[in-house]
């Protein structure tokens, strides 16, 4: 978080003194009586760490006061934001450092323990609070306190907000499992950084814009061959329909044409749902794994064979033992687990390491599925996908998603935008078809054409 801490440093000393801090109370302020519907006879319980973060939730406090909400502010360190306490206190509001004098029954508590320059974990004072208030909602600032902000773990105990309200950009632990799961809704408030002073990224997450510039195009004369062709080699006895659902992603019109080499019990399925699907032939990159079985490192290895991109999937993931550049692997947590002899709970308290550790030992982009999927290069570079709902938990959704990223692969993508765009779409695609209910995952297929078509009309 350091670029963070020096853009906020950049932006303090340009504007006038306190005016940082009192933009973030702004919009806390404002969040928070959105959720509370109103403001009068509201009560609010801050709770108070020694730092700038302490200060925001102190300043907001103060603001809620003004606009009728009963605020009391619990001071679980020997200090804090002495500007911030006065103005609560002169607002109305009040402080105390004893849990006894609090109102029992707060309607709110906003989390103020900690900021971006905490540590993982708690003091048991503020354990204790939290304890005392459970139940309440929690609104927190800027991050929730006790996670580590750099890198998305958490270890230990923290706080679980209902919503978080951040200021300037998103930090990795808003964006990266599991702390982003402790942030409930996200809030941005715009603290009017200058271009530039946040510097690189840690990570990134696409936007609309973003995946509209990278989507391919094509030209005015374009034809089947040059839009690409993309092959897949999926499904087995066991699994007939994976290689489907990989062949439904792979033919969603990103590409001119789609090849199917498997089995002819199967491949005659999939005929007859993709009557332009063809057989063997020369392709610009395949899709291998999906439901492969005992076939998957066969299939690996004549994919492999003709030196194009690969996406590789499910089964074909236990056959990878060597360097693939250029190419995708497309693992959820217990896959990867295995790929790096780990359990699998440590890739899923720490997958942001994990994925950049695995794209940089096989030499590749590594798509770590998830409920926020990463996409690491060997570089270090990581995108997040942050679209997409829960009902995309399900079987087939990974087939259709690597038969899409083999698309953008065989388009002309390289394999880290490939696999970030093919997420992003994949996910954007899900919430769509899914309008809040349940869904399955051939239904994400049909829907992707529609999304893409709305992304590059700009209405995405």
């Amino acid at each position: 978080m350091e670029d963070v801490r020096r853009a906020e440093a950049a932006a303090m000393a340009r504007l006038a003194d306190g005016a940082l801090m009192q933009r973030a109370a702004a919009g806390l302020a404002a969040a928070v009586l959105d959720l509370l519907g109103g403001g009068y006879g509201r009560r609010v319980l801050l709770l108070v760490g020694p730092g700038d973060n302490g200060g925001d939730a102190l300043w907001a406090g103060a603001r809620l006061a003004g606009r009728g909400v009963q605020v009391e502010a619990l001071l679980l360190a020997d200090r804090a934001h002495e500007a911030g306490l006065r103005a609560l206190r002169a607002a109305g509001g009040r402080a105390t450092a004893a849990p006894a004098d609090l109102h029992p029954s707060p309607d709110l508590v906003v989390d103020g323990i900690v900021g971006i320059g905490g540590r993982p974990g708690l003091a048991p004072a503020a354990v204790a609070a939290l304890d005392r208030f459970a139940g309440v909602p929690v609104v927190a600032v800027d991050v929730p306190s006790g996670v580590d902000v750099d890198t998305g773990r958490v270890e230990g105990p923290h706080v679980r907000a209902d919503v978080t309200v951040t200021f300037g950009t998103h930090k990795v632990a808003h964006l990266v499992d599991p702390a982003a799961t402790a942030c409930g809704a996200l809030h941005l408030v715009d603290l009017d950084l200058a271009d530039g002073e946040l510097g690189v990224p840690a990570v990134e997450a696409l936007q609309p814009a973003d995946v509209r510039a990278l989507l391919p195009h094509p030209s005015d004369v374009a034809h089947k061959y040059t839009r690409g062709v993309v092959g897949v080699r999926a499904g087995s006895g066991t699994y007939p329909g994976a290689a489907l659902l990989a062949v439904s992603g792979a033919n969603t019109g990103l590409v001119g044409m789609v090849r199917y080499v498997g089995p002819e019990d199967i491949a005659h399925t999939v005929r007859s749902a993709h009557p332009e699907v063809v057989g063997a032939g020369r392709v610009q990159a395949w899709v291998v794994g999906p439901g492969g079985g005992d076939d998957a490192g066969t299939m690996l290895a004549e994919a492999r064979a003709d030196g194009v991109p690969l996406v590789v999937d499910a089964d074909a993931l236990r056959h990878v033992d060597r360097p693939l550049p250029g190419c995708v692997l497309t693992p959820h947590a217990g896959e990867l687990a295995a790929m790096l002899g780990v359990e699998r709970a440590e890739v899923e308290a720490a997958p942001l390491g994990f994925a950049r550790d695995a794209a940089r030992r096989w030499g590749c982009v590594v798509l770590l599925k998830g409920h926020h999927t990463l996409v690491a290069d060997p570089a270090g570079r990581v995108r997040v996908t942050t679209t997409g709902v829960p009902w995309l938990a399900s079987a087939g959704a990974g087939d259709v998603l690597a038969g899409v990223v083999g698309a953008l692969l065989a388009a002309g993508l390289e394999a880290y935008d490939a696999a970030s765009v093919g997420s992003w779409v994949h996910g954007a695609a899900a919430t769509e078809a899914s309008a809040g209910g349940p869904l399955t995952a051939g239904r994400v297929a049909v829907q992707i054409p529609r999304l893409v078509r709305d992304v590059l009309a700009g209405l995405g």
